[in-house]
């Protein structure tokens, strides 16, 4: 029987597993964390989804609890970890892979450790958390002050009384802004003003949802680009920033020491920056085979790759659907793959 190997056992690769479950496939999920969670544990404390439980559940058995609630980053993962336990494929967690080449039979998996495996086919599922983009700066070029990502931040507490500068205009951006700005002086910085979804919090049984879960049926992902996502309003973010809790001001334009400059010209001292500017694919273990581009992103149509037969992509932002990247998207984009990977039920 052949054998696919799944990197990753987060929701991709645990939607790409049952999928190819259901297709007869018997796969091998390679994860570097200790659980099959992907990096929800990673993100900061306070995360919250800015959509609803039933919007959020892989294929099969719903999110627990009231479906119109906005569940913490913590549920999820408790989630994830439940549906791995109920698969009937074989999880490895401690299996970081650090490279895939290709072989007679297909592709050779190699982790940190040592570990050399081989499969016919590979799904790489390992999202996007441990590769956070960091844009090139200018302004910043000088700055001495505290600079994060946001992946690295957890919770307020440590910038208690601080001045903080958070860049991004996303929806992490904000739900830090305003938790931040509870606790420190805070200043969202953004090259454009905000967008957001609606003017009022949307809440969790609005029709809205429903418009775009019908809208993530259309393979329209890769024509739509990658544009930001507006950010959804569930706790009254637009109100807060609105009312100076925390202020948004255009981009800074220069630093020096600790102090930033606004483009108004005046400069303040910054105690910490905060870049809350995203992530890349993290597709690294793949560079030996020469599927990425210059820009580590992968060279695939809707999850197939263009140059390599067997290798596939579930999770990429925008890989077939507008919601592709997220955990309402990838179930629908797994079951693709596995039909491509299985043209015929083994």
């Amino acid at each position: 029987m052949s054998r696919v190997i799944v990197i990753g056992g987060g929701q991709s690769g645990i939607a790409a597993a049952q999928a190819l479950l259901e297709r007869g496939a018997r796969p091998l999920v390679l994860e570097s964390g200790p659980a099959a969670t992907g990096s929800w544990p990673h993100y900061y404390d306070s995360l919250t989804l800015f959509t609803p439980a039933w919007f959020n559940a892989l294929p099969g058995p719903p999110l627990p609890g009231d479906p119109n609630r906005y569940p913490t980053g913590a549920e999820i993962a408790d989630y994830l970890r439940d549906r791995a336990e109920s698969l009937d494929c074989e999880i490895r967690t401690g299996h970081r892979v650090t490279s895939v080449t290709s072989a007679p039979a297909g592709f050779l998996v190699r982790t940190e450790h040592g570990a050399e495996l081989t499969g016919t086919a590979v799904v790489a599922a390992t999202g996007v958390f441990s590769n956070p983009h960091r844009p090139e700066l200018p302004a910043l070029d000088g700055y001495t002050g505290v600079v994060h990502h946001s992946a690295d931040y957890r919770s307020p507490e440590p910038f208690a009384g601080q001045r903080v500068v958070v860049v991004g205009a996303g929806n992490s951006a904000v739900q830090i802004a305003v938790e931040l700005a509870e606790h420190a002086e805070v200043t969202l910085a953004t090259r454009k003003p905000i967008q957001y979804a609606t003017n009022q919090p949307i809440p969790g049984d609005s029709r809205f949802w429903s418009v775009l879960s019908a809208a993530a049926h259309l393979p329209l992902g890769p024509l739509l680009g990658h544009g930001a996502i507006p950010v959804v309003d569930i706790a009254g973010y637009k109100a807060a920033i609105d009312a100076g809790k925390p202020d948004r001001r255009d981009m800074f334009v220069a630093a020096e020491g600790t102090s930033l400059r606004w483009s108004d010209g005046t400069a303040e001292h910054v105690d910490a920056v905060i870049l809350a500017t995203g992530y890349r694919p993290a597709l690294d273990y793949l560079r030996p085979l020469g599927v990425l581009d210059e820009a580590g992103r992968p060279r695939q149509r809707h999850g197939i790759s263009r140059t390599h037969p067997g290798l596939t992509f579930v999770g990429l932002e925008h890989q077939r659907s507008i919601l592709s990247g997220t955990m309402h998207g990838c179930g629908r984009d797994a079951r693709h793959v596995a039909r491509r990977l299985t043209p015929s039920r083994i």
